[in-house]
């Protein structure tokens, strides 16, 4: 049977995540926050806070599944303080990423791409752990992310979400997942010298 992570410390992170995503569609932040190339120059922290934005309820409850999905697998991988420290470093190199390689993108939003290089960290630190199934979840991301570079965003997902689905963020926050990433070889190095 499996053991959810219901500590407090493990909880109050993602819950907190998708409170704000919540309360910025219930209060319809989306034409002063969302990711608009157009507006950027002048608006520069839409760069930051298009990604917590949503183009509509169902685009929120997608990355609120995922945001479980990460939970479930990975909350104990994480203090409060590191879990505030990815989601925060991974949407300003998303949408940095997005605002420098990805010119015909005029509108973005959604925590999609973060949430790639959250669970791409994840995967790594399960195999840093001896979780076998890090591997797999590794090798798994990587083929979905090969695989929609390769056949372009689904259509279908699209039409739900009301919205192009930015394979190219998704990609963006997984390369950050791998920067992120690098802090775990360190240790992994740090540890095998000290023996």
């Amino acid at each position: 049977m499996i053991e959810l992570p219901l500590s407090k410390r493990y909880i109050l992170p993602p819950l907190t995540l998708i409170l704000i995503s919540t309360l910025l569609m219930l209060f319809d932040a989306h034409s002063l926050m969302a990711f608009d190339r157009d507006l950027v120059p002048a608006q520069w922290w839409r760069i930051f806070t298009g990604q917590f934005m949503h183009s509509n309820w169902t685009h929120l409850l997608l990355n609120v599944v995922g945001i479980v999905f990460i939970w479930v697998l990975h909350a104990e991988h994480r203090s409060a303080k590191v879990y505030f420290f990815h989601i925060i470093f991974l949407a300003l190199w998303t949408g940095l990423g997005i605002w420098l390689f990805c010119p015909d993108i005029g509108i973005y939003t959604g925590l999609s791409g973060l949430l790639h290089g959250v669970i791409v960290w994840g995967a790594l630190k399960d195999i840093q752990v001896g979780m076998r199934s890090g591997i797999l979840l590794f090798i798994g991301i990587w083929a979905k992310l090969i695989w929609e570079q390769i056949q372009g965003p689904s259509v279908e997902v699209g039409a739900l979400i009301d919205a192009r689905v930015a394979i190219e963020a998704h990609l963006i926050g997984a390369i950050g997942g791998l920067l992120l990433s690098l802090t775990l070889l360190g240790e992994r190095l740090t540890h095998i010298q000290s023996k």
